[in-house]
């Protein structure tokens, strides 16, 4: 290591620190911080984005509810008791053939079933029975949150 020299102007003395001899380099922690940061940030967004496959109705409320965001076949109960799946409507005895359509292959994907809050019990009730009874087994009835 060298030690600082002097060097003298006129009546200044100059001592050299060594400062002027390093090169410049770039601090990898705050880029590696701000990388991450972006990293969650987009996650974040992500995952808050639901999409909803079926028409816009009133969903009844539940305290229990809970927002699931994966790959599903929505199957919606308008307040006229109209069946649709998608946004195709559909009539009660062609159901079960259009959601094994919608499913695909393999049949893994889960059911739900939004309906009105206006609309019939009994349309659901027949629209889980038809599922059930045709062999599909992970059926779920979909809601909203219920404000306290």
């Amino acid at each position: 290591m060298r030690l600082p020299t002097k060097r003298v102007r006129g009546n200044i003395v100059m001592i050299r620190s060594g400062y002027e001899q390093r090169k410049a380099r770039i601090e990898m922690l705050p880029l590696i911080d701000v990388v991450f940061l972006l990293l969650v940030f987009f996650i974040y967004a992500m995952l808050s984005m639901v999409v909803h496959r079926g028409l816009r109705v009133e969903l009844p409320g539940a305290a229990t509810a809970d927002v699931d965001r994966y790959e599903y076949v929505g199957i919606t109960i308008t307040n006229d008791n109209a069946l649709f799946v998608g946004e195709e409507p559909v009539e009660l005895s062609s159901l079960v053939d259009a959601v094994r359509k919608r499913m695909g292959t393999p049949e893994n994907l889960p059911v739900f079933i939004n309906g009105d809050r206006r609309s019939d019990l009994g349309m659901a009730v027949k629209v889980l029975d038809l599922l059930k009874g045709s062999g599909i087994r992970e059926v779920s009835i979909e809601c909203a949150e219920e404000a306290e």
